[in-house]
């Protein structure tokens, strides 16, 4: 009897469930990759740096064809300190389209002094220790980059332009730069190959137009960015 009641109950509750909808179904599917949208474009805008690095000028941290992430909330209350690896608006870009991956050396007011394959700051006799560096700098053949030239060097990955600088042998013949107030002086750690603040038109960088600070590289593999 019991068996009996149980199935009469069971039946009535198969029944008076509600029908598939298929029209609410669609809805809620709608709603969720909504929100995941928003919630993606809420990261990527005020939170996270997603960023594509095609060349080897970062050598050894960040390999060619890496990806890495940073964080914009990094310098919303504080300055970039010397060290640094960030991401950036390309200063001779006045279309703000292409993006550079370096590493911080010089900070506002910084005399950033390349002597013999060393780097210097201010009066200091000591060189700047560059544990990070690929090789020491050595003294190679100047090439000259108009910006046309390095226009030329451009590739577009998702509608972003990255300069392609893998060729690029950089001249370290004794160099002094004055590091304007808000401004910053950005280096390659693949310092022989490396297109960066030394050879730009305009070699300093303003913080407005530091994106984020990178925190990890996760393709093609992860680690930590420092």
């Amino acid at each position: 009897m019991s068996d009996k009641k149980d199935l009469k109950k069971q039946t009535k509750e198969n029944q008076e469930k509600e029908p598939f909808n298929l029209k609410k179904e669609i809805l809620s599917w709608v709603q969720i990759i909504v929100a995941a949208v928003i919630i993606a474009w809420v990261l990527n805008t005020f939170i996270i740096a997603n960023s594509y690095v095609p060349t080897g000028s970062m050598i050894p941290i960040i390999q060619s064809k890496s990806r890495v992430i940073g964080s914009r909330l990094s310098y919303l209350f504080s300055d970039p300190e010397r060290g640094d690896v960030v991401i950036f608006y390309y200063p001779d870009d006045p279309e703000q389209k292409t993006f550079y991956v370096k590493r911080v050396i010089g900070l506002p007011g910084d005399t950033v002094t390349i002597k013999d394959g060393q780097v210097y700051i201010n009066d200091s006799e000591t060189p700047l220790e560059e544990s990070y560096l690929a090789e020491p700098m050595e003294e190679r053949e100047t090439i000259q980059l108009s910006v046309e030239t390095i226009n030329s060097l451009n590739v577009e990955y998702n509608d972003m332009e990255y300069v392609s600088d893998d060729m690029v042998e950089v001249n370290v013949n004794d160099a002094v730069y004055h590091v304007p107030e808000g401004c910053y002086f950005m280096m390659g750690d693949n310092r022989n190959f490396s297109e960066d603040a030394r050879l730009w038109q305009n070699k300093y960088v303003a913080k407005d137009k530091i994106i984020a600070k990178v925190l990890f590289c996760y393709f093609p593999n992860i680690h930590l960015v420092k």
